[in-house]
C-alpha cells in the first residue's frame, strides 16, 4: 500500500520471493514501476530484526569462525555466530542473507 495514497497493489510473489524472508508487518520498501506497473521491491541494505530461536552454543575443534543456524523474526533463517541468542537483535544485509552485527 502507498503510505502517501493508500492506494493499494499486487506484486506476484515469484518476482519477490527472495525478499520475502525479510518482510515484516509494516515494513516499508521502494517499489519498482514497469509502465505504471509494480514490478519488484527495494529492501534497505541493511535491516535489523530478532532471534526467536537458535540453538544452544557448541564449540568444537574450528580454527575458524564457527556460525549456526538462527531464525529470525519473520521465520526466514540464516547463519550468525555461535554466540547469538533468542532475544538479540541482529543486523542483516538482505541483498544476500548474512549476518552483519548485533544491534544495540
Amino acid at each position: 500500500m502507498d503510505s502517501l495514497t493508500y492506494e493499494q497493489f499486487e506484486i506476484p510473489l515469484t518476482q519477490i520471493k527472495e525478499q520475502l524472508g525479510f518482510m515484516a508487518e509494516n515494513s516499508e520498501v521502494e517499489i519498482d514501476y514497469f509502465r505504471e506497473t509494480p514490478i519488484s521491491i527495494e529492501l534497505p541494505i541493511k535491516m535489523t530484526f530478532e532471534v526467536i530461536n537458535a540453538p544452544p552454543a557448541v564449540r568444537g575443534n574450528s580454527a575458524g569462525a564457527i556460525t549456526k543456524t538462527v531464525k529470525i523474526s519473520t521465520g526466514k533463517e540464516l547463519s550468525a555466530p555461535i554466540f547469538i541468542k533468542i532475544g538479540d537483535k541482529i543486523v542483516v544485509d538482505t541483498r544476500n542473507g548474512s549476518y552483519v552485527e548485533r544491534a544495540n
